[in-house]
């Protein structure tokens, strides 16, 4: 309850800070609209099933490319740390790969797999995985020492120390991984839906607003990703938090 009060309360400040300069006409009412203006477009779209569709639309296509990317991102991130070879040849075309937007490869995947799904899917995976990569081949590299040593000198096997120590002390960095994997993931897929997607999603609906100078219903698509945002940081990220490395003792919350 008291994590929930202080979202609140910071998304309150927020949503004063936009109330206020909505309303001292810096901008144009029809490109900064108000709050209940914003309001009223979000629940209509909620109401008649419009905004949760493209979300759906949306959230599948997240998921499935960060899906790929936490499974390759995973496997390779720790065969890349534990085997110098792997890490030879793969590490170069991270290198290489890695600062390549992901957008820019839109042009290329409309011309190879066309407008929809698969496109933008694979634009979504591409973006994903670099970070879930480096951080699982970080993660894995920077197990201390001491605890593969100690625990080999109590009998553990190459399996025990695997999945007892190095899988343990690695967590970190894996859902830290997974959660930059998750936001990139957002960022490649509005802009992706906003090029490639054929009529649903929320970045088509952002975009296709944007030319009919729709801003309220530009705001509640946002507002729409913001809220799934939330969900996922607190049911899924903070529940995977709680329930590893703060139960662990390898993380602590902040004080206050």
């Amino acid at each position: 309850m008291r994590s929930i009060r202080r979202a609140a309360l910071s998304l309150l400040a927020l949503a004063v800070l936009w109330e206020v300069v909505a309303r001292t006409g810096v901008f144009p009412r029809a490109l900064l609209p108000t709050l209940p203006t914003i309001g009223k477009t979000l629940v209509a779209t909620l109401g008649d099933g419009t905004l949760p569709r493209h979300a759906l639309y949306t959230l599948y296509r997240v998921l499935s490319g960060l899906a790929l990317a936490v499974a390759l991102g995973l496997s390779l991130g720790i065969l890349m740390a534990r085997f110098r070879p792997v890490e030879r040849f793969f590490m170069p075309l991270v290198s290489v790969l890695m600062p390549i937007p992901s957008l820019a490869w839109v042009p290329l995947f409309i011309l190879w797999f066309g407008l929809g799904n698969i496109t933008t899917i694979l634009v979504v995976f591409y973006a994903a995985t670099f970070p879930m990569l480096l951080n699982v081949y970080t993660g894995v590299r920077s197990v201390n020492p001491l605890w593969l040593r100690a625990a080999g000198a109590m009998g553990a096997n190459g399996r025990a120390l695997f999945w007892k120590v190095i899988v343990p002390g690695a967590s970190p960095f894996v859902i830290t991984g997974v959660r930059q994997a998750f936001l990139r993931s957002w960022i490649a897929v509005v802009g992706a839906e906003m090029i490639a997607a054929s009529d649903w999603g929320l970045g088509w609906v952002i975009f296709d607003a944007k030319e009919f100078l729709n801003t309220d219903v530009m705001m509640a698509s946002l507002v729409m990703i913001g809220a799934i945002g939330l969900a996922f940081e607190r049911l899924v990220f903070g529940s995977m938090e709680r329930a590893t490395v703060v139960r662990w003792g390898m993380m602590r919350a902040a004080k206050g």
